[in-house]
C-alpha cells in the first residue's frame, strides 16, 4: 500500500465533498462548514489512514453524514414569520399548491422506502 498524503490524496477531494454536501444541505454556507468538519474529523483519523481501502470512500462517508446531521437538524428548525414571509405573493392556486405538495410529499416517501444504498446513489449522482 502507499502512504497516504493529505495535500495530495486527501485536500483535491474538497470539491466533490463541496458538491456533495450542497447537494444534501440546499444550502452553500452548511456545505463549507460539511467539508471543513469533514478535513478536521479525516486529519483527526490520520493515523488510521493506511487501514483504509479508499480514503476518498472514507471522505465522501463522512461528508455524506454530517451533511445529512446538518440538513436534519436545519429541518427541525421552525420557520420564523417575518414580515417579508407574510408580504411574498403567493402565485399557486391552493389546487395547485396541494397538487405540488403531495407529489414531493410522494417523492420523499419513495425516496426514503428506498435501501441505504440505493438512497446514497440518489444522493451521490450529482457528484
Amino acid at each position: 500500500m502507499r502512504e497516504i498524503s493529505f495535500r495530495n490524496d486527501i485536500l483535491p477531494l474538497k470539491d466533490k465533498l463541496y458538491r456533495l454536501a450542497l447537494r444534501i444541505t440546499l444550502n452553500s454556507a452548511e456545505a463549507e462548514d460539511v467539508v471543513q468538519d469533514t478535513m478536521i474529523r479525516v486529519w483527526n483519523k490520520r493515523d488510521e489512514w493506511p487501514q483504509f481501502e479508499s480514503i476518498e470512500a472514507y471522505c465522501l462517508t463522512i461528508a455524506r453524514n454530517l451533511a445529512i446531521d446538518r440538513s436534519q437538524k436545519m429541518e427541525a428548525q421552525n420557520l420564523q414569520l417575518t414580515s417579508e414571509v407574510r408580504e411574498m405573493p403567493d402565485t399557486l392556486t391552493p389546487y395547485d399548491r396541494l397538487a405540488q405538495n403531495e407529489q414531493m410529499q410522494l417523492v420523499h416517501r419513495l425516496v426514503n422506502e428506498l435501501p441505504e444504498r440505493q438512497r446514497t446513489i440518489m444522493q451521490l449522482r450529482d457528484v
